[in-house]
């Protein structure tokens, strides 16, 4: 479980940002300004990765990167205006709002980094296709069926050592049905 991150740490963050970061839509600064100024509102301030996929999600861009200006994400809308999410802001301010910030080398500042929280809202399938899933599944069964193999030819072995038939054919047709039931190969 991640640990909350502090007002004080989202207003620093924040007002940091501002100093170094010059927004490609001046409605932004002043919804960061608005944000910083109110603390209850920090409270339910969440800082993400693809607020596309929150209920209630900001994008907002600096000049040196090559995203959207600016998108406000509600209940699978979405709009450009930052005006009617100004307004949102100001008339929910008990709901959670995740705000991403799209800047030059934005996963690699220890600043940004320190207030980002996990976001709950990313499906699954966002990171894991079908495709993966298949290859993974097909690599869990070729590495089973390895292994299974490994010990039947390993006991084949002990038991022609051994001089020991009825256990030797015993695991020879154990072998048979492992090979007739060999998933397919993989692909590399």
């Amino acid at each position: 479980m991640q640990t909350p991150v502090s007002v004080q740490d989202k207003k620093a963050f924040i007002q940091w940002f501002l100093n170094h970061y010059q927004l490609k839509k001046r409605e932004s600064v002043w919804i960061l300004n608005y944000l910083v100024n109110h603390h209850d509102l920090l409270v339910n301030v969440h800082f993400v990765r693809d607020a596309k996929f929150c209920p209630r999600g900001i994008v907002m861009t600096s000049h040196c990167s090559n995203e959207a200006p600016f998108r406000f994400y509600k209940n699978h809308l979405v709009t450009t205006d930052a005006e009617k999410s100004f307004h949102d802001i100001r008339l929910n301010q008990q709901e959670p709002l995740y705000l991403q910030l799209n800047f030059d080398k934005s996963y690699q500042n220890a600043s940004y980094v320190a207030v980002l929280e996990q976001n709950p809202f990313i499906p699954e399938e966002y990171f894991i296709t079908k495709d993966d899933k298949v290859v993974a599944e097909n690599l869990l069964n070729q590495t089973l069926y390895n292994y299974k193999k490994n010990i039947l030819m390993r006991e084949i072995n002990r038991s022609l050592d051994n001089m020991d038939q009825g256990k030797f054919m015993d695991l020879t047709a154990q072998l048979q049905i492992l090979e007739k039931n060999q998933p397919p190969l993989l692909m590399q």
